[in-house]
């Protein structure tokens, strides 16, 4: 089944997000899976981009509204006024039901567009005060990564443009579907945390002490992991262990825990016959009625609704 992703370009889009967008929904890996990319612009002639390139649009701005899902990367001028059509266009597809997201500084188009207005939203760390004093309507969250509601999503700077794009795909094909386009882009198909740890803060520098305990418990998910087992797996005291694990990874050690736990157990519903509740167990589940909730709340479906639509889709 076709799945048609609209790119809204125009003029002082940032070259990087709209490199982003192409390489994940048009990558060798997303084609495979059913993804098409359709560039969609103001006009016909080429729209110029950031560090001096240029593309020309493959279609109008009314092609938006036949999108599966509309991007909007991000701009170099956050704060500069937007052409009324490319707004228009954007309410019109929102309107007709078609998921928006944006990147990064994309997030100033959705608002002056008035998408994100009484919604939640973020963008890049640095731009996030000019954003809520341009918006007051919009709820700004600066410590996140990407953040939406099934019908707007904003992300935050740069890589987390990437982290959004895999997460869509995981919505519309499954974990595995993401893994495999995360496996051909060479990036993380899952980046636990926030932008918070990214903002300028105390964080050590050099090799993370901690990796070999987090690489020790994705090992042994199955195992009743503690804050105090991880701990002393790392020589340290607890509360020096939460301490530095939050820092580093941007949440606390049993939220990175469950996260985990509940990305593994999606994998194996893709992609293995194993019973739920051996799925359960597995992945650090007393059972299976102990997994659905947690399940539910991440993915939005219950474990054997998830395996009938993604079994198989990587």
């Amino acid at each position: 089944m076709g799945y048609t992703v609209g790119c809204l370009v125009f003029d002082g889009v940032r070259a990087f997000d709209y490199a982003v967008v192409s390489e994940v929904f048009a990558g060798r890996a997303a084609r495979g899976l059913g993804f098409g990319l359709r560039v969609c612009g103001p006009g016909e002639e080429p729209v110029r981009l950031g560090a001096g390139l240029t593309r020309v649009p493959d279609a109008g701005l009314a092609a938006l509204r036949e999108c599966d899902l509309v991007l909007v990367p991000g701009v170099e001028e956050p704060t500069a006024a937007r052409d009324g059509a490319v707004l228009g266009a954007l309410r019109e597809a929102h309107g007709a039901g078609v998921p928006v997201a944006s990147l990064c500084a994309g997030a100033f188009v959705l608002a002056e567009a008035g998408l994100l207005d009484g919604r939640t939203a973020t963008t890049h760390w640095n731009l996030a005060p000019e954003l809520a004093r341009g918006y007051p309507l919009v709820d700004v969250r600066p410590e996140v990564l990407f953040c939406g509601d099934g019908e707007i999503w904003t992300s935050a700077g740069v890589a987390a443009g990437i982290d959004l794009c895999l997460d869509l795909v995981r919505g519309a094909h499954g974990q595995e579907a993401a893994a495999a386009i995360a496996r051909a882009m060479v990036t993380a198909p899952f980046r636990t945390g926030g932008q918070a740890q990214f903002i300028p803060s105390p964080v050590p520098a050099g090799e993370d002490p901690l990796a070999r305990v987090r690489a020790e418990v994705l090992r042994g998910l199955e195992r009743p992991w503690t804050v105090r087992a991880m701990a002393e797996l790392a020589l340290m005291s607890e509360r020096s262990f939460a301490r530095h694990f939050t820092q580093g990874a941007g949440v606390p050690p049993l939220r990175w825990l469950l996260e985990q736990r509940l990305l593994a157990a999606q994998r194996l519903l893709e992609t293995t016959e194993l019973p739920v509740g051996e799925v359960a167990e597995r992945c650090g589940f007393s059972s299976a009625v102990a997994l659905r909730p947690a399940f539910v709340r991440f993915t939005g479906l219950a474990p054997r609704e998830y395996r009938r639509a993604f079994h198989g889709a990587g």
